[in-house]
């Protein structure tokens, strides 16, 4: 039982500094994982359907398109159809949301990535037995796919 509220009570406090990074950019968490994993297919193809982005962030199609809504609304998502399937519905990055990504992506690494509470060797240690359980659970994570260094950059 302590393990698992000292996980809880630790993703609480983890997410209080990532809500006081990414509040100021009218963004939450949800919305912000979104803008970060179209900004890494905008390098090739630019856009992703709605039913993939679901499974890759492993959330409920309704919370998609609703993390989505409110992107489009503040003018950081385009949504189209597609072109050659007129029911598959597909997201990209405007201009003005590659540039919030990228300055929510500075500010957490400042403030809560690159400030752990933990030295490196334990960050290291921890992400493992995290990836572990994160496995056990079903998540898309190998228990052994560790960082082979800490990078504090």
């Amino acid at each position: 039982m302590a393990m698992v509220t000292s996980l809880v009570r630790v993703n609480q406090l983890l997410l209080e500094r990532i809500d006081a990074v990414l509040r100021p950019l009218g963004l939450t968490f949800a919305r912000y994982e979104v803008l970060r994993l179209l900004a890494f297919v905008a390098d090739g193809a630019g856009e992703m359907a709605m039913t993939r982005l679901g499974s890759l962030l492993q959330v409920h199609p309704t919370s998609v398109t609703s993390a989505v809504d409110r992107l489009v609304r503040q003018g950081y998502v385009e949504r189209t159809r597609s072109a050659t399937d007129g029911r598959v519905v597909l997201a990209s990055l405007t201009p003005a949301g590659r540039a919030v990504v990228e300055e929510a992506t500075e500010g957490l690494n400042r403030e809560v990535f690159q400030r752990p509470g933990l030295p490196p060797e334990q960050v290291l240690e921890l992400t493992g037995l995290l990836g572990r359980l994160r496995a056990d659970a079903g998540d898309h994570v190998q228990p052994d796919d560790v960082p082979a260094t800490f990078s504090s950059r």
